[in-house]
């Protein structure tokens, strides 16, 4: 009799990080090193200094916007005083060979726990997150609210994934909402499954609905608002072609998952995901809903206070310059509140805070790892060659075509820098002057770069999706099976608004 062969599965997410990783060390023993002269405002002592590439020198200048001319710096003043332009800006023009600095195998190994030093605001903020479902889970308040939800919305269960999707777009392109989703998966994934979906469904209402809000960012001030103020022109520019892709893409990606979904609820046989069906289920406590707990007036304000805690979140940050520490902070707090509330005693608030903080070490490790990438490119030194060698490219080229490859550029950049903050301040400078030599508008060039910046982010392993998918144990290999057609419409869609803008703008 044959010996069966064994089926190979797909790598975990740590093995895909780690050879995007790999692949980066690799490069910088390839691709020449050069960089870019910096440009930033010392808040310290009230001036710009500029860096050079060739020997990291550093010369001082009046914060005026004489010296913001001199340097063809076309950004207000006033973006670079009160802090909306807050990191080192390329200078366009000064690309520099610089001397080589290829990444050995001690430098591919600890890039790693350099990624773990970078994110450790994100790592914490998990944490605290963690801590705060296992109190709840504890008490068993998630499966009690989860079988009310249920039966509230038996028969319309596609409304959950119209007003996750929506809400989150929302989130994605008012101020940028992407890392402050991990914190939805463990309360949105039991619902979705409960209402007869699948797990990918669940990230794919969170994680794309994300990502469409940020595919077409209309006022999120770490891409278009800093992208547009790099290339020296409005943010309100270009901002009804952002508004029209935006009601186009939500609707895009709702029934592209509507009609997944329906497939799915009636035959599961059809998920994406159905050989780890009975193991999710099992994680998330919503294969049987039949032995729930009691609703009870605790449970409720616990929740209650638990969802207010992602209210004040998307405020603080939207509008009070929050960040990961602050937004931990509310956990931390969140946490021991319900606790205290829910009758849950101190011994058991911290056991089930450790426990809750410890399901998530793995989501926790990968984003450290992922932000390895652009940490080892920029100690190779070749950032700056790859931005000089696409912009070097692209330049020139008839107004369309030069467009559309300046959203593939931007994908490319996306994929290695997916940071919208630190790619706009990397590349925009760069790229907005070639929109003049072509003669179109420098607005077009920051709707590529957000466009660009968005397709990547669905799928790259630098990004978010590779801690999401960890946390709701779906392999990587699958969630690119179901978003690739999906990123055919949306390359198209943004590929039309492009033209639209500059022969219609």
């Amino acid at each position: 009799m044959a010996k069966e062969k064994k089926k190979r599965g797909f790598p975990s997410a740590f093995t895909i990080c780690f050879i995007v990783v790999l692949i980066a060390a690799i490069l910088s023993w390839i691709i020449p090193a050069g960089n870019y002269d910096t440009f930033a405002y010392d808040e310290d002592a009230g001036q710009f200094v500029v860096t050079s590439a060739a020997d990291g020198s550093q010369e001082y200048y009046e914060a005026t916007q004489e010296t913001l001319d001199k340097f063809g710096i076309t950004a207000h003043l006033d973006s670079f005083l009160d802090g909306t332009i807050y990191k080192p800006m390329a200078i366009s023009g000064t690309y520099t060979e610089v001397e080589a600095s290829p990444q050995g195998l001690q430098d591919f190994l600890y890039s790693a726990i350099d990624g773990m030093y970078d994110a450790v605001d994100i790592i914490v903020f998990i944490f605290m997150i963690g801590g705060c479902i296992g109190i709840l889970n504890y008490m068993g308040a998630f499966n009690a609210g989860i079988g009310a939800l249920s039966k509230a919305c038996k028969g319309r269960e596609q409304i959950i994934i119209f007003v996750v999707t929506f809400l989150i777009s929302l989130g994605g392109t008012t101020f940028g909402m992407c890392e402050e989703t991990i914190a939805f998966y463990p309360v949105l994934i039991p619902i979705f499954i409960a209402a007869g979906y699948d797990a990918i469904t669940g990230v794919a209402a969170i994680y794309a609905g994300s990502s469409i809000g940020c595919m077409f960012s209309t006022v999120n001030p770490f891409s278009v608002v800093l992208g547009s103020y790099a290339a020296g022109v409005s943010f309100t520019n270009g901002i009804v072609f952002r508004l029209v892709g935006l009601v186009l893409g939500i609707i895009i990606v709702v029934v592209y998952i509507l009609k997944y979904a329906r497939r799915v609820k009636a035959d599961p046989a059809k998920s994406l995901s159905f050989e780890s069906r009975e193991f999710i289920e099992k994680r998330f406590a919503a294969a049987d809903l039949t032995n729930i707990p009691e609703f009870t007036v605790r449970m409720k304000i616990c929740l209650v206070i638990f969802l207010l805690s992602f209210v004040i979140m998307i405020w603080g940050v939207s509008s009070q310059g929050w960040w990961f520490g602050e937004m931990a902070e509310l956990f931390l707090v969140s946490g021991i509140l319900i606790g205290i509330i829910g009758g849950v005693g101190e011994k058991a608030i911290v056991r089930e805070f450790v426990n809750g903080a410890s399901e998530l070490i793995g989501v926790a490790l990968i984003c450290g790892v992922a932000r390895a990438v652009s940490l080892l490119l920029d100690a190779g030194n070749i950032s700056g060659t790859i931005l000089y060698g696409l912009s070097s490219a692209v330049a020139g080229m008839p107004p369309a075509i030069f467009i559309i490859l300046m959203m593939l550029v931007f994908v490319i950049l996306g994929f290695f820098v997916n940071s919208s903050s630190g790619l706009a301040l990397m590349s925009i400078p760069i790229m907005a002057p070639l929109a003049d030599v072509v003669g179109i508008p420098r607005e077009v060039v920051v709707s590529a770069y957000i466009y660009g910046l968005g397709i990547i982010t669905f799928i790259t392993p630098t990004g978010m999706i590779l801690p999401s998918l960890e946390l709701v144990d779906v392999t990587y290999d699958k969630w690119l099976k179901f978003i690739f057609p999906l990123l055919g419409i949306l390359t198209v869609l943004g590929i039309v608004l492009l033209l639209g803008q500059i022969y219609l703008g």
